[in-house]
């Protein structure tokens, strides 16, 4: 079977792509598969004894079924809590595709299935003519969008459907995130994107923020592809 390379994408920031990246970890390895994780960029990192670290990627991390280093799993982390282009110029920095290259190529020799999540959302910038779009085209990944149902989630997640589809990715399914549990018509909200996006939904995840891993991993295994 073709390997599967994998990019979470949201409609904003705050959305859920890490639990929800995190739950597609564990659904494919229930799977029998060998699955590897990358955070390529992320902000908002902790000074440890080790270095920079970042919650999103160490979760991802920890949901891998292969050994890698953190520097291969997250090989840019910025500390500040602000947009990766601004985080790496302030650090005097600038992302190298050359440089994420050598961590994704490492990680997919390791793995059948590779999990890349983004930051914010689909356009996010890298630097001053790059963008996570730009570096999910570059690897040719087949998107997920998770949707945070709130309002205005239509326009969002349609515009960010149609934003890749432009770029001639084929989208793997995306997931709809209750964020907000007062969200009127919520169930109207999703069905109304069940039938304006051609890509299969993966999943409906209640507001359960607290949900363990192996219920998440079951909730969104139902829609994957199967060994």
């Amino acid at each position: 079977m073709k390997p599967l390379r994998l990019f979470v994408t949201g409609t904003d920031t705050g959305v859920g792509k890490t639990r929800v990246a995190v739950g597609l970890c564990h659904a494919f390895a229930a799977q029998g598969r060998r699955v590897a994780a990358m955070k390529p960029v992320a902000s908002g990192c902790t000074i440890t004894p080790a270095g920079l670290r970042n919650a999103d990627a160490l979760a991802l991390q920890s949901a891998m079924t292969v050994r890698a280093s953190y520097a291969d799993v997250n090989p840019y982390a910025f500390a500040a809590p602000i947009a990766p282009h601004l985080a790496a110029g302030d650090a005097g920095t600038v992302i190298e595709f050359d440089l994420l290259d050598r961590a994704f190529e490492r990680l997919s020799l390791q793995s059948d299935v590779l999990v890349v999540e983004g930051a914010g959302g689909w356009f996010v910038p890298l630097g001053p003519d790059r963008s996570f779009a730009d570096l999910a085209a570059h690897w040719d990944l087949q998107p997920i969008v998770v949707v945070g149902l709130r309002l205005g989630c239509l326009n969002h997640a349609l515009l960010t459907i149609e934003a890749i589809e432009r770029r001639g990715l084929e989208v793997y399914g995306w997931v709809a995130n209750s964020i907000d549990p007062g969200f009127e018509r919520a169930a109207d909200n999703v069905a109304s994107l069940r039938s304006r996006i051609a890509a299969p939904c993966l999943a409906v995840l209640e507001h359960a923020p607290n949900v363990d891993d192996s219920a998440l991993a079951r909730q969104l295994s139902a829609g994957l592809v199967k060994p």
